[in-house]
């Protein structure tokens, strides 16, 4: 077995986005920060909304960046050896964030990954992810729309562009984002979903 096999290389790129996407950051920050298991806090997210429950704004921000680092090294890394593994070495990523083995395949929601990923792929699209991101935040203060409404975003900013061969890729997991947010999505046609600030939220 070689890389000359062309299938090789390209399963490599796919685990290799895997495994990057699968580090449970949140969960390994919050836990050596002594701050405990990330899993028992809030909605139980090992994500950043969720580690900010804790109370430490530092290790918040830092999940944030590592879990869009981790998207962003897994494109770069792939991308470098053949550009035409970028995509697999993405999709690895997401899914790993999203269904890591470590944690049972109980990951996150995948927002700050996929802000990595985007702006791995084409910055463009990633700048217009978290523009929206922020600012759909600062003016709703509820997480989950800002999240929600960055991944509607990517997709649209890579039509406008020209960008087709990103187009399904990025819609795929908006798509896949969306279908995590499902809860998120139930509470806010029932009107119940909490915003930022507003006591104990779930993610």
């Amino acid at each position: 077995m070689t890389l000359d096999q062309p299938w090789l290389p390209a399963l490599i790129a796919l685990l290799l986005g895997y495994l990057l996407g699968a580090i449970p950051f949140g969960l390994l920050l919050t836990r050596f920060g002594g701050a405990g298991d990330l899993r028992e806090i809030g909605s139980g997210n090992i994500g950043a909304t969720n580690v900010l429950r804790t109370g430490r704004k530092g290790l918040a921000a830092a999940t944030l960046i590592l879990d869009a680092a981790k998207g962003a090294v897994a494109v770069l890394i792939a991308g470098a050896y053949n550009p035409a593994f970028a995509p697999l070495a993405a999709v690895g990523a997401f899914f790993g964030h999203l269904y890591p083995v470590w944690l049972g395949f109980r990951g996150g929601k995948g927002v700050a990954t996929f802000l990595g990923i985007a702006l791995a792929l084409h910055w463009p699209c990633g700048v217009t992810f978290a523009i929206v991101w922020i600012a759909a935040t600062f003016l709703t203060r509820i997480s989950s729309v800002g999240g929600m409404a960055a991944a509607v975003a990517a997709p649209v900013c890579a039509a406008v562009m020209g960008m087709f061969d990103l187009v399904l890729l990025l819609l795929a997991f908006t798509l896949m984002l969306l279908w995590k947010h499902r809860a998120n999505l139930a509470r806010l046609l029932d009107g119940t979903e909490p915003k930022i600030g507003a006591g104990k939220t779930r993610a």
